[in-house]
């Protein structure tokens, strides 16, 4: 069983999670109103995706 043999520091604990973060999702333009959308969705705001109309909203 392994068992470690002496305490891990603080430093040396943090120093091994500081990959283990959340990454900010990756945001494009959409090519219709300009605004901030996630890949592969509609834009909430004009409801275009791949230059078609996929929701309707309001004017």
């Amino acid at each position: 069983m392994a068992v470690p043999k002496h305490k891990v520091s603080k430093s040396k604990r943090d120093k091994r999670r500081t990959h283990q973060k959340a990454q900010a999702p990756a945001l494009s333009r959409c090519t219709q109103c300009g605004e901030a959308v996630m890949s592969h969705r509609a834009c909430p705001e004009c409801g275009n995706y791949k230059g078609r109309t996929v929701i309707e909203t309001e004017a």
